[in-house]
């Protein structure tokens, strides 16, 4: 793709100029089948649907992330929406008749449509355990007597293979080739890949379809933002199975997702999921969602993915230049790495401690004002790293957005806000070493924790306790205002806390960030130690007046 955008350089700009001259709304509109970005729906209306419940939209800026609501539907699937809606028809022959589809389109052997990635690798695990065997799928997440452990290798660990680990199977995960052998037994089920750095490696998909084939176990590719590849790149790897998401590159509809390969397994999917009861009854996906994920695969096939591409490198080239005019700033263009989210980005960087604000205020500033935009890659904090820089992705930018962006991050960058900023207290540091007995508050329920600081001056090293995991921590102490940051590993993922509160005596209280999991409140006080030689030991009585 990369090539044939520089071949085409000369007759990319002329068209480029075009746009300049007051078209470029217009002509990419139509000929990327987009929607009108805010620039020119602020022309239109000041509401939305919205903004009628006091709800603010953002200019994606960053990507295909589901907290950012992933991408925008094609024109194309919202028809196939709206039609499907106008008709019953029985589900599992809509799903036969689409799977026979997407073979046709793919060149998979098979195809289902799921509400989202992660209910294709549920369905997929499900299937791989219990097949279509009824009984079987009735005592689903009962795993006694199937099979019940799942094989990831140690880099394909991540936040969603939750989705895998929800049927209550064992993760056997495998970091060298040596250990690949010895990881297949009778209780082996099936082999989760995800799709990205490693996957073509010594323990990547081809490597390890081998070994899943000698054991009759499938293999199921997560490549859930990845472009689609026809023939598919991970089923011509070995793969049994490979998954993505619908509302992602695709732009199909947000809530679905889709799974290509085996056909028996995939049929056994399908009816270990709704409209079927059986474990995966929750995980719907309606015949809207069915027949737009369909029409998104059916634009794939047609879309000029060559003329995509110039378009977001003409969106990074606007944004470039109109920021690079701010003296001291500076950006760069950045090639995709892989298949996922696969899409130049840009690249803008500065000196925060010349400009006055870093990325990360850039960042907050500019999703906190109007018109709002989501950036990723911020970079750059007071007071110790002001290095700053943020990173624009232009696959899901709407036409127009770009100006938007362009013209909000110059006027930030070059007169920026007054930044206050919380003076460093001139009083020694409260005195923290040593173990804290601590009560985090969620919105919902309460945890006992226990931190135990190292400190030298300001700063704090240490380690955090919650109720199973432990991890390390760091930060410092002002006077009686404390700050500090820690993080747990737990199966693919990390749990992050970052702590802020103000110290009396023997005593801590404040509030701590639980990142996508939101604020929890938190009272600290200093463990007590109790000599041994001072305990008191009493028998206890039980309730049935036996002494024990």
């Amino acid at each position: 793709m990369r090539r044939s955008l520089r071949e085409t350089a000369a007759s990319y700009l002329n068209r480029r100029e075009l746009f300049r001259q007051g078209g470029i709304l217009g002509a990419a509109s139509a000929f990327l089948g987009l929607s009108p970005g805010p620039a020119e729906a602020a022309t239109e209306s000041t509401s939305n649907i919205y903004t009628a419940i006091g709800v603010r939209p953002v200019v994606n800026c960053k990507g295909t992330f589901t907290i950012v609501s992933g991408s925008q539907s094609l024109p194309q699937v919202k028809r196939a929406m709206d039609e499907a809606s106008h008709y019953y028809v029985h589900l599992d022959e809509l799903m036969n008749g689409v799977g026979q589809r997407l073979a046709e389109l793919t060149g998979a052997p098979w195809g289902i449509v799921t509400a989202g990635c992660a209910a294709a690798m549920t369905h997929c695990t499900a299937a791989a355990i219990a097949g279509s065997n009824p009984e079987r799928m009735q005592l689903l997440p009962d795993l006694t007597g199937m099979k019940n452990e799942v094989i990831i290798p140690g880099y394909s660990r991540n936040e969603y293979d939750h989705a895998i680990r929800m049927l209550g199977v064992k993760i056997v995960e495998i970091n060298d080739p040596a250990e690949l052998a010895d990881a297949f037994n009778h209780r082996t089920a099936m082999v989760y890949i995800l799709a990205g750095p490693g996957d073509d490696g010594p323990l990547g998909t081809e490597a390890v379809s081998k070994a899943a084939k000698q054991h009759n176990v499938p293999l199921l590719v997560d490549a859930a933002a990845e472009v689609l590849t026809m023939p598919n790149l991970h089923l011509r790897r070995g793969a049994t199975a490979v998954a993505y998401s619908g509302g992602k590159c695709l732009r199909g509809p947000q809530c679905a997702g889709m799974l290509l390969g085996d056909k028996s397994l995939l049929q056994a999917a399908w009816l270990n999921s709704a409209p079927h009861h059986a474990f995966g009854r929750s995980l719907k996906v309606g015949k809207e969602e069915i027949m737009g994920m369909l029409a998104a695969v059916e634009a794939w096939k047609t879309r000029d993915h060559d003329a995509e591409w110039k378009t977001w490198h003409g969106w990074l080239e606007t944004i470039s230049a109109r920021v690079e005019k701010v003296d001291g700033v500076t950006t760069k263009i950045l090639q995709p790495e892989g298949l996922s989210n696969h899409t130049e980005s840009l690249q803008i960087q500065w000196d925060g401690a010349k400009l006055g604000i870093t990325g990360q205020e850039v960042s907050a500033h500019l999703l906190d004002t109007e018109p709002r935009i989501v950036f990723g890659g911020a970079r750059g904090s007071r007071p110790d790293n002001m290095e700053s820089s943020i990173l624009i992705t232009p696959y899901m930018m709407m036409p127009g957005d770009d100006q938007v962006a362009a013209n909000r991050l110059y006027a930030v960058l070059s007169h920026p806000p007054k930044i206050e900023t919380k003076r460093r207290s001139d009083q020694p540091p409260a005195t923290l070493g040593g173990q804290w007995d601590v009560e985090v508050t969620f919105t919902r329920g309460a945890a006992n924790h226990t931190l135990t600081f190292e400190q030298q001056g300001n700063l704090l090293t240490g380690t955090h306790r919650g109720e199973v995991l432990m991890g390390d921590l760091t930060g410092r102490v002002d006077g009686n205002d404390v700050h500090f940051r820690s993080s747990q590993q737990v199966q693919g993922t990390r749990l992050f806390y970052d702590f802020k509160g103000t110290v009396s005596g023997d005593n801590m209280q404040g509030v701590v960030s639980l990142a996508e999991y939101g604020q929890a409140t938190w009272i600290a006080q200093r463990h007590q130690y109790t000599s041994p030689d001072a305990a008191i030991v009493r028998p206890v009585k039980s309730s049935y007046g036996r002494t024990n």
